[in-house]
């Protein structure tokens, strides 16, 4: 018999099922249904545990992430001992969505469930959804409908991009994507609503507990209008700060991320090498967190106005100086990692990198754009924080100084270069889902950055992992450096703008000490993962068996 919406969302039984690590910072407490995963996702943000810092339901997992390795530890020791068994208040209200059936997929969705177009948009308007979930990206909300009949898989391999509206189905849940982004879900129709608006009190038109009824129209209608989804706010003219002249490949403001979002679909986001950020920061004497240019494979060219302190750290590459109509007389040249003056009017060029892919260029004061969600960082899947700079856009200097200018160089670490980088990992919570050969594939071969990376994710070309189980995941938490494999077999390595929750087994995870070594890994490079030691943070060589279930004491790496 199908198990209804009001039962998944009231089966219970009290206690954590099992508690699986996710890298070392994080852990998945696994539970028996809806209505356990909704009690444990209340108890923790009414009451969080010592080192908690985001709480993340999924389908039948609870995603708990630490400030720390031991945090994890005492996390996944008191998790059992919980007592789920109070009542879970849930907010209702009833949201009409107009949808259009014209999906690419809606062929393969009629010829999956046997019902046909026709039979397909019936079954989707003629029951109500509950958003049980939010996850994946802001405004994506996981439905749950009434009966099982549009159950399907997700994609054999995901889209690289989905449009925004676009209505769609995977497993036993329907939803909409808020906006373009990735998504290996079968696609069915498509909507105006504007599912993400942060002009509203609750931005989420899918805010979990809410219930959604589709219609069919022929047209689409907007039935939510809203301000526009970039966040951005107009520009200003600084009367003191930096203009853009190039921003060369790819240029963003970033700082140490937004933490504590992940229920709204939020992830953490923030500068990709954490460690050359706070570097570039103390030389000028920012705080840890101001936020800086994170500028990709060299190009960045910005003029000052006023005059202006600065470092580079990051990729190293050429740092030139061009004079202005008042500035010094000449053109010269400045060092990486080491303060330097941009006077009013000259320019900051920077070359390519000789190693490494990403460079921080921090200004004392810090750049001041409109935090969004306690962060100025731009979150490139969610679309949040400030826009990708271009040329002619002028960045006001903020004053988020802490000390006073370092008056020597830093010593950089060094950067990935075009041999291989070698990326220390644990065994993922689905590790399970492999099987030795598998697990000793992805350790053995050196695995190539595909073009089709980004701040996302890392798409490895190599020899696919093939998997011991079929059928699908339910969707769970994810985190930085997850290593999640698709069907087709080829691993994806989650960075910062990941989305928070995903559909696909993970495999392992990148310890968090070699997430900055990560980010600097450029399109076309070369890895090679390697069992990290389960006792300290030095590398070793892989395990004999890598746990097939792992715990979180078999995994746990300081960092």
């Amino acid at each position: 018999m199908t198990q209804s919406t009001g039962e998944a969302l009231q089966a219970r039984t009290g206690r954590v099922a099992g508690v699986r690590p996710a890298g070392t910072r994080a852990v998945l407490a696994e539970l028996a249904g809806t209505g356990d995963v909704l009690a444990l996702r209340a108890l923790l943000q009414e009451h969080p545990l010592p080192g908690q810092v985001d709480v993340l339901a999924a389908a039948r997992t609870v995603l708990v992430t630490a400030d720390s390795p031991a945090s994890a530890r005492r996390i996944a020791a008191t998790l059992p001992e919980l007592d789920l068994t109070a009542p879970v208040q849930r907010d209702g209200g009833l949201v009409v969505i107009d949808t259009v059936y014209d999906g690419e997929d809606l062929a393969e969705v009629a010829r999956l469930t046997g019902l046909g177009p026709d039979g397909v948009v019936a079954a989707h308007t003629g029951q109500l959804w509950t958003v049980a979930f939010a996850g994946f990206a802001p405004g994506f909300g996981y439905l749950l409908g009434e009966d099982s009949a549009l159950e399907v898989p997700r994609r054999s391999s995901p889209r690289t991009a989905v449009p925004a509206g676009a209505v769609a189905l995977a497993g036993t849940y329907s939803a909409v994507y808020p906006r373009r982004s990735p998504g290996g879900w079968q696609l069915i129709g498509h909507t105006t609503a504007r599912m993400w608006d942060l002009g509203r009190n609750q931005p989420a038109l899918a805010a979990p507990g809410r219930r959604i009824q589709f219609r069919a129209v022929r047209e689409s209608l907007n039935i939510a209008p809203g301000s526009a989804p970039a966040t951005d706010a107009p520009a200003r003219e600084a009367a003191s700060g930096l203009r853009i002249i190039s921003p060369g490949l790819q240029s963003l403001i970033q700082d140490l991320g937004r933490t504590g979002h992940a229920g709204l679909g939020v992830s953490a986001a923030g500068a990709l090498d954490r460690a050359s950020l706070r570097r570039a920061n103390r030389l000028v004497g920012n705080a840890a967190s101001a936020a800086v240019i994170e500028t990709v494979a060299g190009g960045l060219q910005v003029r000052a106005v006023g005059d202006q302190v600065l470092a580079v750290t990051g990729a190293p590459g050429e740092l030139t100086i061009t004079a202005g109509d008042h500035g010094v007389a000449s053109d010269r040249t400045v060092p990486m990692a080491t303060p330097f003056a941009l006077l009013d009017g000259e320019t900051l060029s920077l070359g390519a990198p000789a190693g490494g892919f990403r460079s921080y260029v921090a200004l004392r004061g810090g750049v001041d754009v409109p935090p969004v969600l306690g962060s100025r960082s731009t979150d490139t899947l969610a679309g949040l924080g400030p826009a990708p700079l271009a040329a002619g856009r002028t960045l006001a200097a903020g004053g988020s100084t802490e000390s006073g200018v370092v008056g020597h160089p830093e010593v950089q670490p060094d950067f990935p270069d075009a041999g291989v980088t070698v990326l220390d990992v644990v065994p993922g919570p689905r590790s399970d889902w492999f099987d030795r050969a598998a697990l000793d594939s992805l350790t053995a071969q050196e695995w190539t950055v595909k073009p089709q990376s980004n701040r996302v994710g890392m798409r490895l070309d190599g020899t696919p992992l093939r998997r011991t189980r079929d059928g699908e995941l339910a969707s769970e938490g994810t985190v930085s450096g997850a290593l999640q494999v698709p069907p087709e077999g080829l691993p994806v390595l989650f960075l910062a703008d990941h989305p928070v929750t995903g559909g696909y087994p993970v495999i392992a995870v990148v310890v968090d000490a070699h997430l900055d070594r990560a980010g600097q890994i450029p399109i076309g490079g070369t890895i090679r993962f390697r069992w990290a030691d389960s006792d300290n943070d030095k590398h070793a060589a892989a395990p004999a068996a890598p746990p097939a279930a792992p715990t979180v004491s078999d995994t746990e790496v300081s960092s």
